[in-house]
């Protein structure tokens, strides 16, 4: 018996015509049996080096093809790449193939596609045995209250993912934790493999995949600022310390809320550094107002506004940016297909309300927190989570909390609202994006609180001077 393995990247044309050489040697030969093996291009190289390293093989290229020893154990034989595994087939069998380049690029196209359906079916397949589990921190608070129909429904991490639910939070928050749990299971939710609650601290967040950070209850008397910037560290340092010994390696951790987002945020990473690249801030609340409320001028819906950039401090000294904001399906003398978009400045003409009420409402949105309430923040995270998990619509800039690596001139190491695109898992910070600079006086205005809340809450810094430039709050449209 003479059994080969033929393995390949599954985008790969010789790949392809090695493995219809071998199929029709197994069907045609009694004698002859054929494994095949196909890797995703991306993990394809180091997939081949780990092989030829367990047996001291040399081979650098798609395909490759070894005999297995059945009668005698071992590692295998290697015989080579596609030519040599044409000249054996040849030489012992008088056998070759004639298919046409064309036609191989075809097949290795339809390997890909069905090596990636394979993918999909094997994730699902793992998701239905260990269902995610999902981590709500602060779980008494209004805004769990209002996220979890939306993540029990499939929209979030996807129809076919089960997920567990742990709700955190401090001993004098159990019964209402119950109550959450009770009012949770009557949902009947398909996707709601379980639901518990935690208030042991030592079990916070264990083998945690996605850790939801929501804002903390607190009956602490504050007096100062400087009190209240200090008092997010203790919380950080134990969360960070708890996610570093108990979370998934892989783990996701979403900060939400309307106070000292940015700041918690890179105080995590500070003190969770392995998961920290898996650390963001949501912004889309605060976007979402800014929308909301060009929509009410425009007298439009607030989901027909797009691009709409927020920079820098989330729950404090921010800027909205317009420049690259569009509107569609806006009903004027001028109409187009849906996918058609027209400037949203170019459709405000009183530009003093731009400058003044449009400015003031936000300004008083984001000092007093008001309107951001428990179904905003809830459906800000569960939206970022989505893009996060299954990327954002194609061509829309969508505003992040992330650590600056010195993009547009931010100086490193702040978490800072910037536009990104996600995608693949992840997000891009879109550094490419025309027409967006950033003058070094706005730049100075953004950063300033930013630097000092970190400073102060590490004790680098004993008092906080917030940054006097007239209006905390401004709108970039020029």
């Amino acid at each position: 018996m003479a059994k080969f393995v033929l393995a390949g990247r599954a985008d790969c044309p010789y790949y392809a015509k090695a493995e219809l050489l071998a199929d029709y040697l197994q069907k045609n030969l009694p004698d002859f049996r054929v494994h095949k093996i196909t890797q995703h291009p991306r993990v394809w190289e180091e997939w081949l080096k780990d092989l030829c390293e367990k047996n001291t093989w040399s081979h650098k290229k798609s395909p490759i093809i070894w005999r297995e020893l059945l009668d005698r154990g071992g590692k295998g034989l290697l015989l080579g790449g596609y030519n040599e595994f044409l000249e054996y087939a040849q030489l012992y069998y008088g056998v070759t193939s004639s298919m046409t380049t064309e036609l191989m690029k075809i097949i290795a196209q339809e390997n890909l596609e069905t090596h990636i359906e394979k993918e999909l079916e094997e994730e699902i397949r793992k998701d239905l045995i260990h269902p995610l589990q999902v981590w709500i921190t602060s779980a008494s608070v209004p805004a769990c209250y209002n996220l979890i129909p939306i993540l029990t429904s499939g929209e979030v991490f996807g129809m076919h993912t089960e997920i567990s639910l742990n709700l955190f939070d401090n001993k004098q928050a159990e019964e209402n934790l119950h109550v959450i749990v009770t009012e949770t299971q009557d949902l009947v939710a398909p996707l709601l493999r379980s639901i518990s609650i935690c208030t042991r601290v030592e079990d916070a967040f264990l083998q945690a995949h996605v850790i939801i950070i929501l804002d903390e209850n607190t009956d602490q008397e504050v007096y100062t600022l400087e009190d209240c910037i200090r008092s997010r560290l203790p919380l950080c340092r134990l969360y960070g310390y708890l996610i570093e010994k108990n979370a998934h390696d892989s783990v996701r951790v979403i900060v939400g809320g309307k106070t000292f987002v940015n700041l918690k945020t890179v105080l995590l990473m500070r003190y969770a550094p392995n998961v920290a690249h898996n650390i963001i801030a949501v912004a889309l609340g605060v976007e979402g107002q800014a929308r909301a409320a060009l929509a009410r001028k425009l007298r439009t819906t607030s989901s027909c506004i797009k691009n709409v950039i927020v920079w820098g401090n989330i729950s404090g000294n921010n800027y909205i940016d317009l420049r690259k904001a569009k509107v569609y399906r806006y009903e004027s003398a001028i109409w187009g297909p849906p996918n058609y978009s027209r400037p949203v400045l170019s459709l405000i003409f009183d530009s003093d309300w731009v400058n003044r009420q449009y400015v003031e409402t936000l300004k008083k949105l984001t000092a007093t927190g008001k309107q951001f309430g428990a179904i905003l923040s809830a459906h800000s995270i569960a939206t970022t989570l989505k893009y996060w998990y299954h990327g954002s619509p194609p061509g829309e800039i969508v505003s992040l909390g992330v650590l600056s690596e010195g993009q547009f001139g931010i100086p490193e190491g702040i978490v800072f609202s910037m536009p990104v695109k996600f995608e693949n898992g992840t997000w891009v910070v879109l550094t490419d994006l025309k027409d967006i600079e950033i003058s070094e006086q706005i730049m100075t205005r953004m950063t300033s609180d930013l630097i000092q809340e970190k400073l102060v809450a590490l004790g680098d810094l004993i008092n906080f001077q917030p940054y006097q430039s007239g209006n905390l709050f401004n709108v970039m449209f020029y």
